[in-house]
Parts: structure tokens; sequence; C-alpha cells
């Protein structure tokens, strides 16, 4: 019974998941390039990206919980920081994280065919990791993006975990906080792992759980302090996984 599920769950991922997929990445590239140059490009920077990231979890048959959304002000930019267990890590924070703001990405999605400009267009912060100079050029316009109203998201540990383990943040992701002065908000993402790892390349239906806990101040007055802070948040996300 259990193979002629999985058959016909490959089957649905063929005929219609992967064909809808690319067709809804597609319209939602174009119309955020399009609507980014000649409307606003707050609302357009994000709210397409909000609605396709739905869909790609309703496609996949995933349920999404979130919790302690409550905590936050709506008034208030923010930057998150999350575990990434998932490809879908990226859909859960940009369907229901309710808050318009920026990705810091790798440079490598900037070459990706539609995805790339449409990210561009958005807004989104490029991260060179093989260029320092490059880096912190990219890290001093996220800081004048936060200045104007809007959140970020970022992902400390820098890459998707290949063991199911949270990997240890890099502090360069709190240094723009610090630089700054806006409260970071620990983001705990659970089941990713299981729906799609890295070392798989499609997802299975299941539930996505995005824990917000309480914005923390960030404003480190020596090394050692700033590197517990970072310890801090890593332990909050970490704990609200087990």
């Amino acid at each position: 019974m259990k193979a002629f599920v999985n058959i016909l769950w490959v089957l649905y991922l063929i005929v219609l998941f992967l064909p809808i997929s690319i067709i809804a990445t597609l319209i939602t590239a174009i119309i955020t390039i399009v609507m980014c140059n000649f409307g606003n490009h707050r609302i357009w920077g994000y709210l397409p990206g909000k609605y396709w990231s739905k869909l790609m979890c309703y496609l996949a048959f995933i349920t999404v919980e979130v919790k302690g959304k409550e905590q936050l002000n709506p008034n208030q930019s923010y930057i998150f920081a999350a575990n990434h267990q998932s490809l879908y890590d990226i859909f859960l924070i940009y369907g229901w994280i309710g808050f318009s703001f920026k990705w810091i990405m790798k440079m490598e999605i900037r070459k990706m065919p539609f995805i790339g400009a449409a990210c561009k267009s958005a807004g989104h912060i490029f991260i060179d990791r093989s260029n320092p100079m490059k880096a912190l050029q990219s890290i001093e316009i996220a800081k004048k993006i936060l200045t104007q109203g809007v959140s970020l998201a970022i992902f400390p540990e820098g890459s998707r975990t290949r063991t199911g383990e949270m990997g240890k943040f890099k502090r360069g992701a709190f240094q723009i906080a610090k630089d700054v002065q806006l409260p970071i908000v620990p983001v705990s993402i659970h089941g990713g792992y299981k729906i799609m790892p890295v070392s798989r390349w499609y997802p299975i239906s299941g539930k996505l759980t995005l824990t917000i806990h309480s914005p923390v101040s960030f404003s480190p007055i020596s090394h050692e302090e700033e590197l517990e802070m970072i310890n801090s948040i890593q332990n909050t996300i970490k704990e609200s996984l087990s």
C-alpha cells in the first residue's frame, strides 16, 4: 500500500505539481519585475512572493501553524533570524511572517533565470561570500534599507542543514542589527527537514511550524557580550525545536 501511495505521489508531482509550480514561479517573477519598476516597491517587492509561497505550500499539501505572532509590533522593523532546514523555510517565512522584508541571499541565486531578476527588482540583498569587499558593500545596502521601515530576514547558519541539526550561527548576520539598533526576532522553523531535506529534490506533504519568539534588543558593548547574545538567540531557536 505504501509503495502504491508513493507512486501516486510521484505521478502527482510530475503531472500537476511541477508544471503549476513552474508557471506560478514565472508569473510571480514577471509581476515582481514589472510592478517593482512601475508601482510601490515596498508592496510589489513582497506581495507576489508572499502568495507564491503560500501556493507552493498548498500544492505540496503542507499545513502551516504559526505561533507567537502577537508579540510583534506591525509598525516596527525587525531582523528575523531563523534556522534553515529546507527550501520550504523560504516559503514559510515569505508566506506567513506578515511583514514586508528583504532577504539576504547568496550571490548564486542572482544567476537563476527569472528568479534572480525578480529578486533584484524586489530589492533583496545578494552577498558575495568569496569577495569580502563586495560582501561589506551589500551589508551597507542592507543598513540603508532597514532605515526605510522595511524588515530583514536572514539564515544565520548560512546554508541549509545537511543532518537535521542546527549549525553554528555566523556573527556577520548580527553585525547589521548592532549597527542599525533594530531588534532581532528569533524564529524557529520545525518540519522543513522532513518535508524536503537538501538531499532530496522533491517535497512530501507534512506540517511546518513557524514559532516567533520575543524580539531581542541587540546592542552588545563588548565582543564577549555579543557572542553571549548570539548564543542565547541560537539556544532560544534550538530549544523550541526539541
